[in-house]
């Protein structure tokens, strides 16, 4: 059966974002794209995306993982955040980051077989934007059997095309890197949305959460992350 699906990427705990996004749904799946609690509300961003009515799917994040592995024995500041967001999840909820599967793949109206990935189809942390050469995208696809790939990671959103596949980042909900400030995410079928929706913040220093967030522009977060991909190669 061909259906709609709202991408939702790298909610990264951002209540308030979430919420406003969930208020303008008008899909047959929601697709849960990984890092969805590393962020303020990490508690409360779980259990309002688990107590969604409807097919509501997830896949599994770098951030995700990370929460679920024993902590670093080197402590930093993003160890640190990793651990208050631990103390702030039931054991349960933890339990449940750990059984997310990697990849999710639907038939999705006027797309085809759509793939759904957090960063590429291979690794939920690799680092390849929207300006990354065809040759290196084409690697990270190879063997994938679909028309269309989604994934976030990145925080940037994109849309184009590396040989046979369409590749989209439906960019973030929780933590942009885009030029307007907004909950940025994606509704497939029957052609590429890319939407941003507007929300008032809430206060992140209330949280608790003992983290900065970022702040980049698109193309500042796009050539940071292409020297981090050129550096791990």
């Amino acid at each position: 059966m061909a259906i709609r699906v709202a991408a939702l990427y790298d909610v990264h705990g951002n209540l308030p974002a979430l919420d406003a996004v969930l208020g303008e749904l008008d899909a047959d799946v929601i697709l849960v794209g990984g890092d969805f609690v590393a962020g303020p509300w990490p508690a409360g961003t779980i259990e309002r995306l688990r107590g969604l009515a409807g097919d509501v799917r997830f896949i599994r994040g770098n951030a995700d993982r990370a929460l679920t592995e024993p902590p670093q024995r080197e402590g930093g500041p993003q160890e640190a955040a990793l651990a208050w967001i631990r103390a702030q999840l039931s054991a349960e909820q933890l339990a449940f980051l750990g059984t997310l599967p990697f990849t999710e793949t639907l038939q999705v109206d006027g797309l085809g077989r759509v793939l759904f990935c957090h960063a590429t189809p291979r690794s939920d942390d690799e680092l390849l934007t929207k300006i990354s050469p065809d040759a290196r995208w084409a690697r990270a696809l190879a063997g994938v059997d679909a028309d269309v790939v989604v994934c976030g990671h990145t925080h940037v959103q994109f849309d184009r095309q590396v040989g046979d596949v369409r590749l989209v980042n439906a960019g973030s909900i929780g933590m942009p890197y885009e030029r307007e400030p907004g909950a940025y995410w994606a509704l497939l079928g029957p052609g590429v949305d890319v939407r941003r929706t507007r929300y008032e913040p809430g206060d992140v220093a209330d949280s608790g959460f003992p983290d900065e967030w970022p702040e980049f522009g698109p193309d500042e977060a796009t050539e940071l992350f292409e020297r981090m991909s050129l550096e791990r190669a």
